[in-house]
């Protein structure tokens, strides 16, 4: 039929062309016969010729496809292929924009929440950030735990990966951490070749609950029980499986009395660092039902050869146990318990008692001899391990009966890691409690210091040199002096003093203070300084670095000086430290970025191994009584992290120690760039002489009556108050003032709640806090416009140059 088509489409075409070529030669003839000109008749036929090809060549010619338009990005098909059902998987662009997510994503976190931003706790928040931050900086980053605190035991992994044509989006995969269960990988266990490994054997086995019903069972047991060795027997009550015979003997049900009795062998699945003895309505049971004939000793080749099987079994428990007959002698123990005893991959001993020390020796043979001897009961008892001797773990002693001989089952858990993060819980906790305690007794003392130093500022006004009393005075107030710096280097430890951050190169800070070093170092004492070039500029308080500086010499200096006859060298020395240098250090304290390293090294005697842990902690000192308050190491270690940085101390006695200091580069923002030079403003007035009426509020009855005094000296008209609410009161009451000036921690109504209330009534108000803590901290914790700071303890003149200063500041603004 196509050819038919074919042949009409030929016969058609052809028959167009005959009338063509008849109409060109009547157009021809017709032409002739007007111009009897052959000349102009072949003219015009060969032009008609041209266009006729030009034409044919033109509607012959196909048509060039254009090109498709790119297409624009479906997320649809992004998001089905992002479908996961173990893992939520979400996309975020450059800005932290959720892009798309699966919807395991959005049970977990809901669509509002785009990572790394989501509702987690602070410390996984930080994890999710430095995440982001290193996969959009080398291509992928990791959290290894995030937690919840709306959601207790919900802990999560999360790898953020760069991706795209321009690597402009990261993808987030979230992963549940499943938390070691030993029960659940026994049911795996007994579901697969060891359950069937033991059914060869004549041993059946099964996992119960606490409520009789069976979790999981070998195929053994399914056989056996059911008659189907491919029988589920989950759900099934594990009681009315077996019937009891004469003499206590059991027996299979389904066998009505005619089949072979069985041994059972009950082992608690308890968790033997727990104390006290396993609770039975809440820990499920490990059933072995043994063939009559099959058992451990005393029973024929039948009993023999289910001892491979039974070791098999508990050797691939990830619980430490141990087997011991009655007599002390140890007759198997799996990896996990010699792994627990501190004793991996070494043989069993003969004894378990060679596991303990000396001391425990006699307490554990007892306790094995007893529990071998007597009833079929369980207990625990404390011991100390020989690789690990000041720590006590809890070994778990049970009765066994069925196994031939009596036996006694040992249970003993790897609590090495568990004991390390226990320590390090309760090493942070007592720190955090120790900084909270230095923190408040600062505060404290410094409302003491404030009236001591207030009352010797006012008692210096009516006395003068010469006088008998002037020199005392003078004493009390250097004492005060003293005593403020005391209270400064209790909140540094606590991270609470007030910091001024500049801009700075560590080799400054070290040449402002190196003049200072060499007096305090002496002659014997070499000073040597070495800097690196193209070193990061750090953020920090130059006066407190210089502080740390040194208080570290001055530990050298002592550490040297009591060596020998006193002579060493103390080296301050200035490092470069790269991303890569960090992550080939593989720390995991320090994150991955730019440091600029402070290194203090000396050639001491070096700090004893038991002594370097505790180094940093307050008040201890290895000094002599009365050479040292225990607080040098530990401002350090507060001014350090209080700048953002990280501190380590490596010693090596006899040769020295060596502190590093690891200070983040600091990368100005746009906005941190120096403004340009502008013209040089009139000089302000060093002192405000414009009066004023000022509300003082202050709960301590000598540092308000200090702070009043040294106020109407100066020609202030002040009014006082004792607490929050009766200075609200009287603003309220329609007092008007120029100035608040406020303690911020006071009983029932505190200074921030005041000043709030107080904005209510007069929004332009300024507001002078007082106080004893750090600035940058109640910033944080005001935030309250027009606010400003002086901090405790202040002098007489400090008070009034502050007050005056604020009011000059404000002045134009309330004009």
């Amino acid at each position: 039929m196509s050819g038919g088509v074919s042949g009409h489409n030929a016969a058609r075409g052809w028959g167009d062309w005959a009338l063509v070529g008849i109409a060109l030669a009547a157009s021809l003839a017709l032409l002739y016969l007007i111009t009897g000109e052959p000349l102009v008749v072949w003219g015009f036929g060969a032009g008609l010729l041209v266009l006729g090809a030009l034409a044919i060549v033109l509607a012959t010619r196909r048509p060039e496809e254009s090109e498709p338009e790119a297409a624009m990005p479906d997320w649809s098909v992004t998001v089905a292929a992002i479908e996961r059902p173990d893992a939520a998987v979400a996309i975020t662009d450059r800005a932290s924009r959720l892009v798309c997510a699966n919807r395991l994503y959005q049970e977990w976190f809901g669509a509002e929440h785009a990572p790394p931003r989501l509702p987690v706790d602070e410390a996984s928040g930080e994890r999710l950030a430095r995440a982001a931050r290193n996969a959009w900086r080398d291509g992928r980053g990791n959290a290894d735990l995030v937690e919840r605190d709306d959601a207790p035991g919900a802990r999560w992994r999360v790898e953020a990966t760069r991706s795209g044509r321009a690597d402009d989006f990261l993808v987030w995969k979230i992963e549940t951490i499943a938390a070691s269960d030993p029960v659940r990988d026994l049911v795996a266990h007994i579901d697969g070749k060891l359950g069937r490994a033991l059914g060869r054997a004549g041993i059946s086995a099964a996992v119960v609950d606490p409520d009789g019903t069976i979790r999981a069972a070998s195929a053994a047991f399914a056989e056996r029980a059911g008659g189907d060795s491919l029988a589920d027997m989950t759900g099934h009550d594990f009681v009315a499986l077996l019937r009891q015979e004469e003499g206590d003997r059991l027996g299979w049900s389904r066998d009505g009395g005619d089949g072979s009795t069985v041994t059972l062998y009950h082992l608690p699945l308890a968790d033997p660092d727990l104390p006290g003895e396993p609770d039975p309505d809440t820990t499920p049971s490990l059933m072995l039902l043994a063939d009559e004939g099959v058992g451990l000793g005393g029973g024929g080749a039948q009993q023999s050869a289910a001892v491979p099987h039974l070791e098999a079994l508990l050797g691939q428990l990830p619980l430490g146990l141990a087997m011991a007959d009655r007599d002390g002698r140890l007759l198997f123990a799996n990896p996990a318990f010699m792994r627990a005893a501190g004793k991996e991959g070494e043989r069993p001993p003969i004894y378990p008692t060679d596991l303990v020390v000396r001391e425990d020796k006699s307490a554990l043979s007892d306790a094995i001899r007893r529990f071998g001897r007597g009833p079929a009961t369980a207990g625990d008892i404390a011991i100390r391990l020989a690789a690990q001797a000041d720590e006590p773990v809890s070994l778990s002693l049970a009765g066994v009966r069925g196994l031939g001989e009596a036996a006694v089952l040992l249970g003993l858990t790897d609590s090495t890691e568990e004991t390390r993060l226990k320590r390090q819980v309760a090493q942070a906790t007592k720190m955090q409690a120790v900084g909270q305690l230095a923190g408040g007794v600062a505060h404290d003392f410094n409302n003491v210091l404030t009236a001591i130093l207030g009352t010797c500022d006012l008692m210096l006004l009516r006395h003068t040199p010469g006088d008998s009393d002037y020199d005392d005075i003078q004493q009390i107030r250097a004492n005060s002096n003293r005593a403020a710096a005391l209270t400064r280097q209790l909140l540094a430890f606590s991270r609470q003093q007030t910091l001024r951050p500049e801009l700075l190169q560590l080799p400054d800070v070290i040449s402002e203070v190196s003049h200072l070093l060499r007096r305090l170092l002496g002659e014997k004492i070499r000073l040597a300084v070495s800097h690196d070039r193209d070193l990061g500029p750090v953020r920090a308080d130059p006066t407190q670095l210089e502080q740390v500086i040194v208080n570290l010499a001055v530990n050298a200096r002592d550490a040297m000086q009591g060596r020998g006859d006193g002579s060493g060298k103390l080296t301050l020395a200035t490092r470069r430290v790269t991303a890569t240098d960090v992550r080939a250090m593989r720390s995991e304290i320090v994150p991955a970025g730019e440091y600029t390293a402070l290194i203090v090294e000396d050639t001491g005697g070096g700090i004893p191994a038991e002594h370097l842990g505790k180094i940093f902690e307050p008040f201890f000192t290895t000094k002599e009584r009365g050479k040292g308050t225990g607080l040098g190491l530990s401002t350090v270690y507060g001014i350090v992290k209080q700048s953002g940085g990280f501190i380590f101390a490596d010693s090596e006695q006899g040769k020295g120690t060596t502190f590093t200091i690891y200070l983040p580069v600091h990368h100005p923002s746009p906005a941190e760039a120096p403004a340009p030079a502008a013209a040089p403003a009139a000089p302000e007035p060093t002192e405000w002489a414009g009066g004023g009426r000022i509300l003082l509020v202050e709960d301590e009855d000598p540092v308000r009556m200090v702070a009043e005094r040294a106020l109407t000296r100066q020609g202030y008209q002040v009014q006082t108050a004792r607490d929050g609410e009766e200075g609200l009161e009287i603003v309220e009451g329609g007092g008007e003032f120029d100035l608040v000036l406020t303690d911020v921690v006071m009983p029932s109504m505190d200074g921030p709640a005041m000043a709030r209330a107080i904005r209510k009534v007069a929004p332009d108000l300024p507001v002078l806090f007082m106080s004893g803590y750090a600035e940058e901290q109640l910033r944080r914790e005001i935030s309250i416009e027009n606010m400003h700071f002086i901090a405790k303890p202040f002098s007489v003149q400090q008070i009034g140059d502050k007050v005056g200063a604020v009011l000059r500041s404000t002045s134009g603004d309330r004009a």
